[in-house]
């Protein structure tokens, strides 16, 4: 139902850029550093979600183009590689919650690299398929324990002015991890060395996390107030105390128990995360005469620059419409590609190239608005004495859903035919529209405290 507040109102969509605290560059940079571990930890998930692309488009059905390649993988075993890495993805969420109150966001985001190291070596020197499984679950932990920790950090530690930027800016590096991973594929064709290759960014991502403060807000709940006051100067730019005392005293506030909290949830959005394993296939079922390693390459560069440009687009246009916009239009463009692949056989060198082009774009819409926006709203709309549970169980669900419909997208496109799982896909897309307008308020801009006040 529409959230109405009648004594704490919070704008929809005016964003004041003058508000609340004015700091210098240097507190910019030093928040950018504090959430590099964050960023680099996003470079190795990237790759990780794309390691089942590339596996699958090498092994599946004898596809492999490397005569040194032993191992074959069927359309079943396929199905269950490409979503394993989201079955078991809530078990690592579960896990980061009995682990992140006692350790903190920082200790969590270093030991989450471990199961990611060990499932990269394992994928290397596979023997058979079910070494490849076991993989495929170690990443899902690496996965699922790292979403509650990175995301709650990155929201803690920011200003409000920059906490959208930044916290959008997860997504470059997400899809950076992507795109490096293809690109690597695309040059070698052989998916063990790129997979070997791709361990340098947990053993960075581990080196970067040593060198950052934890987070004040989690200090606080730890009555460690000295400290926390200590790392929020440093992440203001080793500013004063007298010149944070004001943010402080926020965040003080903002751990304090309250009776009325009522946290909107996250819901999943549509995006193209459960079609990430069957990209090799879609786009051969597009028939366009492009080359397919490349063409995935280009579509995970979209991806990059649609991030990029939603770092200032947030600050400028404000999340609500962003996600408004972005969503509307990546439904009605999946809808188009279903009434296309329907309906118009007759011209089918014309309508290969047009699927194609709505499908990048699709691509580079979504990655504009709703994909990163949907992770920063984790970060920002639920209260401190709960974040670290309810930020778990929203990447949880997210994952749940996501595992149903990797594993059963071919039995789904079998049943609908391959063009109407888009144009579903799409009306699921529209319904998200009507309830984002009702039920999502403006974040930007907007400290912690205020958020959670709005929600009482």
């Amino acid at each position: 139902m529409p959230l109405t507040k009648t004594n704490n109102t919070m704008p929809s969509n005016n964003i004041d850029e003058s508000k609340h605290y004015q700091y210098g560059i240097k507190s910019t940079l030093a928040q950018c550093w504090a959430i590099s571990g964050a960023w680099f930890l996003q470079i190795e998930l990237g790759a990780q979600v794309m390691i089942s692309t590339i596996v699958i488009g090498a092994l599946e059905n004898n596809a492999s183009k490397d005569s040194n390649e032993f191992l074959r993988m069927t359309s079943e075993e396929a199905s269950w590689f490409a979503s394993l890495l989201y079955l078991f993805t809530p078990v690592g969420n579960i896990l980061s919650l009995f682990l992140l109150d006692r350790f903190g966001h920082k200790k969590c985001m270093i030991m989450t690299n471990i199961p990611g190291i060990v499932a990269q070596m394992m994928l290397y020197f596979a023997e058979n398929i079910d070494m490849l499984y076991v993989s495929s679950i170690l990443m899902a932990l690496n996965l699922g324990f790292s979403n509650a920790p990175s995301l709650a950090y990155a929201g803690e530690v920011c200003e409000p002015k920059l906490r959208g930027a930044l916290i959008s800016a997860l997504n470059i590096f997400y899809y950076g991890g992507s795109i490096i991973l293809t690109m690597v594929y695309s040059i070698t064709m052989q998916w063990r060395l790129t997979v070997l290759l791709t361990t340098v960014f947990p053993i960075l991502t581990i080196a970067l996390s040593l060198t950052t403060p934890d987070s004040p807000v989690w200090l606080l709940a730890k009555g460690k107030h000295s400290k926390a006051h200590r790392n929020l100067s440093r992440l203001r730019g080793k500013v004063s105390y007298e010149k944070c005392e004001n943010e402080f005293q926020e965040m003080v506030r903002y751990n304090s128990p309250s009776k009325n909290d009522d946290p909107n949830r996250k819901e999943d959005i549509v995006s193209g995360l459960p079609l990430l394993p069957y990209l090799v296939s879609i786009l051969h079922k597009f028939e366009a005469p492009v080359n397919v390693e490349w063409t995935i390459s280009f579509s995970m560069a979209l991806s990059v620059v649609g991030s990029l440009m939603a770092v200032f687009l947030i600050r400028k246009l404000g999340k609500r419409f962003l996600t408004l916009f972005t969503l509307s239009i990546c439904s009605i463009l999946y809808i188009t590609i279903g009434l296309i692949g329907v309906y118009w056989k007759n011209a089918e060198p014309i309508t290969s190239w047009i699927v194609l082009v709505l499908f990048l774009t699709t691509i580079f819409i979504s990655s504009v608005g709703i994909t990163p926006i949907s992770w920063t709203l984790v970060t920002e709309i639920f209260p401190a004495k709960s974040r670290n549970i309810l930020c778990s169980i929203s990447t949880c669900l997210c994952f749940i859903i996501t595992f149903f419909m990797t594993k059963y997208y071919p039995d789904l496109s079998l049943l609908l035919e391959f063009y109407n799982v888009f144009t579903t896909i799409g009306i699921v897309g529209l319904f998200g529209c009507v309830y984002f307008y009702f039920c999502l308020p403006e974040t930007e801009n907007k400290t912690l405290q205020e958020i959670s006040e709005f929600f009482k």
